[in-house]
């Protein structure tokens, strides 16, 4: 089944903006805070291996007729002896290592942008390295490294044993096509029967063409039961924030022809359908498995990793695949492919099978101004523009664009403003029947063409543009360590202290360009909230919004610090260029564009013509009477 997907469907302003900000802080305050205590996560700890091996138990009781035998009894033999208690205890397959020529586990083969080690001890990779990139430390980039990767078939024999790859020794060859590498991996049971991983290296790709197939191994392999695949890797750290690293690492996946992945940060699982490829996705890298022919049935599982940042600094998640394999007649003949490079778009895109949609671009609209808007956007400024001035100049565009979203905001608030007095009047003239009062303001704005909703529809423009540039700079494989001043690191948070302890949420470090942001935002919200008291007095019945905005002046910079100390600072460098740009703009509406004494002519000019009402301003009128005329009655009816 899928996991269910929720949208939070909200009409948002500017300032509602910040309030979703606010809210998401304090839940991640929430969660913060009833996480276990390391009592706790030792008592579960300790509950679950002893179910573990309970379970190991009972398995072994209930198989006393299947002969399952350990790794350690797969070693190569040395002498006729030890050849015959290997053939004792797993068949036939004690030929691929008996008869090994190889001296060494290891077989080395590379390319230009990828290093690649291969075990003879379960045929595949034992280390990937990444030539082009380091980690946040210049340490190498590793995606397999030092056992974090499994990728076994497990299959039951004919005489009824159940064999894993992983403890089983191939027999390898490496020739030479062309430029490319192939690298043949045999598990054989005689000279010409064998189970056999084949690697085609490509120059210059990350993309690895990989085969499983099996030849006259009929006779030894049990098909009447599945033969599983099992693909198991825990992902390396490589960012500078292990939790903002975390945040974007996830098990993505194409079923039926539609991508999807598992949850952010907690543990799940699924099973799907028809899966064409997975990915385990690691922030700025990734491992994927493409299958020409979709698996028909898949589980797959992914874990959460980092329970104590300071303790867990390895590794950032768990996942997890188990799929059978199908079979050609009675051999497997399976033709894979395994991606192991940058979580880049424009490099997934060579790749075809829809790969780039592994990005996590944003769900539905969000991620079509990210995929078609602002990565060609910023793809082609950074193309002759340093990555920081690519930013400024991207930010200058979009506000330019989005200005006149600003100026029906900023006109709506004069109109109101120009409006007050007779608004007061109307409530004051009225302040015994709300009802009234309501109506006759309601009258009033829609002749003068000064609704307060005016400037609702603008705002909600803007929603779509913040949301995807939110998404934008965390997966934006271009910024990942582009200098630009004092940041190091545009895709990381810029630090210009060290902090000797560490503060919850906020972390051990001090980030300038959040501050930056912070103080931008709080002149900003200066000049708007106090234009918006001026303009919108409190309506009836409703709360008082200026005395909620009069806090959150102060509480969204707050946030602001706290939140995105650990994001990306090209993000935060976003904001305060946004909001400079804003300020700006809002100071040209107001000395230069718009003119108080002619809004105000303009509004007299307004209420003195005909007002035709719409249906639904008709409706309300007509809602709005039968409601008066029913308080009404029911004062006669107390009176009586």
């Amino acid at each position: 089944m899928r996991g269910t997907k929720q949208l939070w469907k909200k009409k948002l302003d500017v300032k509602s903006i910040i309030g979703f900000v606010l809210i998401f802080a304090i839940l991640l305050f929430m969660m913060w805070q009833n996480q276990p205590t390391p009592e706790q996560l030792k008592a579960q700890e300790a509950e679950k291996q002893a179910q573990i091996e309970a379970n190991k138990k009972a398995e072994a009781a209930t198989q006393t007729d299947t002969k399952v035998t350990t790794a350690v009894d797969y070693s190569i033999p040395k002498d006729s002896a030890q050849v015959a208690a290997l053939q004792s205890k797993i068949g036939d397959f004690a030929y691929s290592a008996a008869t090994s020529s190889f001296k060494d586990n290891q077989l080395n083969v590379s390319n230009d942008v990828l290093d690649l080690k291969f075990n003879t001890k379960g045929g595949h990779l034992s280390e990937v390295r990444l030539k082009n990139f380091v980690d946040f430390d210049s340490i190498p980039i590793y995606l397999v490294k030092d056992g974090n990767s499994v990728f076994n078939i497990q299959f039951q024999t004919t005489d009824n044993r159940t064999l894993n790859t992983k403890d089983l020794y191939f027999q390898p060859t490496v020739t030479k096509s062309g430029d490319n590498t192939i690298v043949s991996m045999k598990l054989k049971t005689a000279e010409n029967k064998f189970l056999e991983y084949n690697y085609v290296i490509k120059p210059n790709q990350y993309m690895v063409d990989f085969t499983i197939r099996s030849q006259g191994l009929e006779t030894a392999i049990n098909t009447s039961n599945p033969i599983n695949l099992d693909w198991t890797q825990k992902t390396y750290r490589h960012d500078q924030s292990i939790s903002f690293e975390n945040r974007y690492t996830r098990l993505t996946y194409q079923a039926e022809g539609d991508v999807d992945k598992l949850s952010q940060m907690s543990e799940d699982d699924e099973v799907e359908q028809d899966v064409d490829w997975l990915s385990y996705r690691q922030h700025f890298f990734s491992s994927i498995l493409v299958t020409d022919k979709p698996f028909k049935e898949v589980a797959i599982t992914s874990k959460n990793l980092v329970e104590d940042e300071a303790r867990d600094s390895i590794f950032t998640k768990q996942f997890s695949t188990k799929t059978a394999l199908a079979l050609s007649g009675s051999n497997l003949n399976n033709n894979l492919k395994l991606y192991y490079g940058p979580t880049d778009s424009e490099i997934l895109k060579q790749y075809d099978n829809n790969l780039e949609e592994s990005v996590q671009f944003g769900w539905g609209i969000f991620g079509w101004i990210n995929k078609y808007l602002f990565f060609p956007l910023f793809g082609f400024l950074s193309s002759f523009l340093p990555y920081g001035i690519a930013i400024i100049v991207m930010t200058i565009l979009i506000k330019l664009a989005m200005s006149f979203v600003q100026y029906k905001q900023y006109l709506s608030q004069m109109k109101l403003k120009v409006l007050k007095p007779e608004l007061d009047a109307i409530r004051e003239k009225h302040k015994d029947n709300k009802m009234k009062a309501q109506q006759e303001t309601m009258a009033l704005q829609n002749k003068a063409g000064a609704s307060p909703m005016a400037g609702c529809l603008p705002a909600l423009i803007q929603m779509p543009v913040f949301y995807a540039l939110f998404m934008f700079f965390p997966i934006a494989f271009a910024l990942r360590q582009k200098k630009f001043l004092w940041a190091e690191d545009l895709s990381s948070y810029d630090v210009v202290a060290e902090l000797p302890f560490s503060i919850p949420l906020y972390g051990d470090h001090v980030s300038l360009f959040p501050i930056l942001a912070a103080i931008a935002i709080f002149f900003y919200m200066k000049l708007t909230t106090g234009q918006n008291q001026m303009s919108a007095p409190q309506q009836e019945g409703m709360p008082d919004m200026a005395k909620m905005m009069k806090y959150m002046i102060y509480f969204a910079p707050i946030m602001m610090l706290i939140f995105f100390n650990q994001y990306a600072s090209g993000l935060s460098l976003y904001y305060f260029i946004s909001n400079l740009i804003s300020i700006g703009i809002l100071l040209v509406i107001k000395n230069f564009i718009l003119d108080e004494e002619k809004i105000h002519a303009n509004i007299q000019v307004q209420k003195a013509k005909p007002k035709k009402e719409s249906k639904f301003q008709q409706k309300m009128k007509t809602m709005m009477e039968q409601a008066e005329k029913q308080k009404q009655m029911q004062q006669k009816n107390k009176k009586k």
